[in-house]
């Protein structure tokens, strides 16, 4: 903290002045990513910083506005209902394409799975426990919705170029299904599932579809106009009835600002929430949220008016050629591959078996000359987002990975310590549900009295969690096993109960 403020237990007697709390506040900053320079490949998509402080004034306009009453503030409805006609057209949508704005992508996703849950109920009301069909690879978001709404998320395998496996994902679903979806493209190695082949069987099973387009929704409509080849993914693909695009990530808003998009009102109904006997009057909201910050949307608006076609042309032009260079100085180190054919400019790299080098060694190094990136598992590998924030620092990455390669060759001892250490340990650990509580003690840290954050390369490094790993890694997998066979029994036997009600 501040040399002049003390870590805060309490509210202060007296308030610290305006300045104080703003040099606070920027010592504080000091700690973070170097997103500016161009060192973070992930969390922060950058325009310039004409464009920030236009975003900064036009949130500032709306600082105090709630648009949870449209009636109150018909300025955010305007801007609302034109910010989603503007996407729904960007999305090859018609004159019936409806949606609303949403906090997040978390939020869209979580608003789809929560309508297709509420339609399911008018029309398929024996299903005690609907389920969502996908692709192991969309969004962790989908897992959340299920465990949130009291559905089940049924992922099923990818294949070698990471998209989904058409007959397994036709197999997985059954009468208790409810949704399907699917991404343009996935997080993990950037690639866009069959989305025509999808559409068309879950049209045949008069199912809606889900497009996660989260990370994509406002980069590949401009990569396609690049000139560059792109299977059909948005609505011109019949069978598609819902996408999520966040104007926070490639659409260079203000954070927390996402979009779920609606073929039709037939689908967005079911989004709505309303309650009439509440004491505090009749009560409607069409997302998550009650209070919804003015600023967010008045922000959403104003980027999607000042940027236009061509500046979004421009910005994609330059992620493209990011996503280019990165691929090419990966493809040209040995001991390196990239992950699948990214279709958008996401890349997920990781180390040949033939190499023997351990890719999050590898990232270690990285992260020790100031690079922030992802991690991910299923495989191992280092995920990169590029965006035209990075374009000034893409030379600069390649040679700090050319070095860290050859640190990691010369020092293979590097796996054995360090976060590499614990995300490999952890990634190797077959029961899953003691991954899911050692990470939910580290939140118990972070989110306690103290909020410190943990020193996670620390994981396993004790002779006590050695031990406890080696017990884990050698029962663990037997012990699994048994349990997947009781929940394949348990879901046979529930497939088996005869319909409830009847077929309305």
């Amino acid at each position: 903290m501040s040399k002049d403020i003390p870590e805060a237990r309490s509210l202060p007697r007296h308030g610290y002045s305006h300045d104080q709390l703003l040099g606070a506040m920027q010592k504080m900053a000091q700690s973070d990513a170097d997103w500016r320079a161009g060192k973070t490949w992930a969390l922060v998509y950058d325009a310039g910083e004409a464009h920030r402080e236009f975003l900064k004034k036009a949130h500032n306009t709306f600082f105090t506005e709630n648009a949870l009453n449209p009636l109150a503030f018909k300025s955010l409805k305007r801007m609302e209902a034109e910010s989603v006609r503007m996407i729904a057209t960007m999305l090859n949508g018609d004159d019936k394409s409806v949606g609303t704005l949403t906090s997040g992508g978390t939020e869209s996703i979580l608003l789809a799975c929560k309508t297709y849950r509420d339609r399911a109920k008018w029309r398929k009301p024996w299903v005690r426990r609907p389920e969502i069909v996908a692709p192991v690879t969309v969004h962790v978001a989908f897992e959340k919705a299920a465990h949130y709404f009291g559905m089940k998320l049924r992922t099923v395998p990818v294949d070698k170029d990471y998209r989904v496996d058409m007959r397994a994902l036709k197999k997985a679903v059954n009468r208790n299904t409810v949704m399907i979806a699917a991404s343009a493209p996935h997080y993990p190695q950037g690639v866009i599932d069959p989305i025509e082949e999808i559409a068309a069987f879950a049209k045949k099973k008069k199912l809606p579809f889900h497009v996660d387009a989260c990370v994509g929704g406002f980069i590949l409509p401009f990569i396609e106009k690049l000139g560059y080849a792109l299977p059909l993914w948005d609505f011109r693909v019949d069978g598609v009835t819902s996408i999520s695009a966040d104007l926070h990530k490639y659409g260079y808003a203000a954070k927390g600002a996402s979009s779920v998009i609606y073929r039709s009102m037939d689908y967005l109904k079911h989004q709505f929430f309303v309650s009439t006997d509440w004491p505090g009057g009749i009560y409607a909201s069409a997302t998550l949220p009650g209070t919804r910050p003015g600023g967010t949307i008045a922000a959403a608006w104003a980027t999607l008016m000042t940027l236009g076609e061509d500046g979004y042309l421009d910005l994609t032009r330059r992620s493209m050629k990011v996503r280019d260079k990165l691929v090419e100085g990966v493809t040209d180190i040995d001991g390196l591959e990239v992950l699948g054919r990214p279709d958008a400019a996401l890349v997920s790299y990781s180390t040949t078996a033939e190499s023997g080098l351990d890719i999050f060694a590898v990232a270690d190094q990285l992260e020790a000359r100031g690079w922030q990136f992802d991690r991910h598992q299923n495989p191992n590998c280092i995920h990169c987002t590029c965006s035209a924030g990075n374009e000034a620092a893409i030379e600069g990455y390649l040679a700090d990975l050319r070095d860290a390669v050859e640190y990691v060759r010369a020092h293979p001892e590097a796996a054995q310590s360090g976060n590499a250490a614990m995300y490999g340990m952890m990634a190797k650990v077959p029961v899953r549900g003691f991954v899911k509580l050692s990470v939910r003690k580290i939140m118990e840290g972070m989110y306690g009295p103290t909020g410190e954050v943990p020193d996670l390369s620390a994981i396993g490094q004790s002779e006590d969690d050695d031990l406890l790993f080696r017990l884990i890694a050698k029962y663990g997998e037997p012990a699994m096993a048994v349990f997947d066979r009781v929940e394949k029994a348990r879901d046979a036997l529930l497939a088996r109960v005869p319909f409830v009600g009847k077929k309305r």
